[in-house]
């Protein structure tokens, strides 16, 4: 039975990849400290390491667990505390994903670690999307950077020391289990709003795009990014996929959208544009098609609609009398 380590696993896009890893014959490990991640998300079937990323633990965890694939998805994920902690950041984001990598190397066990890497900040704004994975990368944001700051250093490792190295570089992802209440993930925090009958809040004109990408659809890019045969590593691009749509939605076309899907006239309201937010961000998925073997298969629509009822679903049942 090969052995998967999936960390974050208790978090959003984590648990879905551990569910899916378990339903195709895995054994499953989650490291996770719940520093964001919900105990509610844990697959049974799987084992739990409550460590840090950073910690020596963790690293010990690795190197002697001989893990047939990591998916590395334990992260600091909002852009805007990057902004205001960029060292923080760097920490979870970067000295976390080498602490991991590392022990990998040190292991000696020829283990697949699939980073878990961001295909809307890495580019930043001085390309025109959809971007191509080798496109020029300037990051807007201390996440975007730390992200691209981690890629390198896994093209080092796959260069130098052979570790096996792949980065999936996602679009916006959205789906069930995302969180309503922090600041990264518009469509759950919309979700929410919709269901207390408050205001959705857009920053800026409402006229920035992104590529919203459904969560399962990422879980299966791991899945495949796991089995596949694959080019050799070394470059920075080499092993390095965007995981999206290609199609870019505009926050205000997003909200009127999620309003369809859920019936809600709540109104919008504009807001002050945010500091280290891109312009436009969509990413080419011909890479990821042709070398993964892996299309998304949930248009915005169904998205949007599933992931909805999901809330839908949370919000009566945290609501109902004790």
């Amino acid at each position: 039975m090969p052995r998967a380590l999936v960390t974050g696993g208790a978090g959003f896009i984590g648990s879905h990849v551990a569910d899916l890893y378990l339903e195709n014959g895995y054994d499953v490990t989650i490291l996770d400290n719940f520093a964001t991640g919900r105990r509610e998300n844990l697959p049974e079937r799987a084992r739990l390491l409550e460590l840090d990323l950073t910690s020596a633990d963790a690293a010990s965890a690795v190197r002697d667990g001989r893990f047939d694939v990591i998916s590395h998805l334990g992260a600091q994920i909002d852009v805007r505390k990057s902004v205001a902690n960029p060292g923080f950041d760097a920490t979870i984001n970067v000295v976390g994903t080498l602490n991991l990598v590392e022990a990998v190397r040190a292991s000696g066990h020829p283990t697949r670690f699939i980073f878990s890497s961001t295909g809307g900040a890495l580019y930043g704004d001085f390309v025109t999307p959809p971007n191509v994975e080798d496109f020029p990368k300037d990051p807007e944001s201390p996440y975007g950077i730390a992200k691209l700051s981690a890629e390198l250093y896994l093209a080092y490792y796959a260069r130098v020391h052979r570790v096996d190295t792949v980065a999936l570089r996602y679009a916006n992802v959205y789906g069930p289990r995302q969180d309503p209440h922090g600041e990264a993930g518009v469509v759950a925090i919309f979700c929410n709003r919709i269901l207390t009958r408050q205001p959705l809040t857009v920053f800026g004109d409402g006229s920035q795009t992104r590529d919203y990408v459904f969560v399962k659809d990422v879980a299966r890019a791991n899945l495949a990014a796991a089995t596949r045969t694959l080019p050799a590593p070394g470059r920075l691009d080499a092993r390095g996929f965007n995981i999206g749509t290609g199609v870019e939605t505009s926050v205000v076309d997003l909200a009127a959208a999620l309003q369809r899907s859920a019936g809600s006239d709540v109104p919008v309201h504009l807001a002050p544009a945010r500091p280290g937010e891109q312009e436009r961000s969509a990413v080419n998925i011909d890479k990821a098609k042709r070398e993964l073997g892996w299309t998304p298969r949930v248009d915005l629509h169904t998205g949007l609609e599933e992931t909805f009822a999901f809330f839908a679903a949370r919000f009566g049942r945290e609501r109902q009398p004790t």
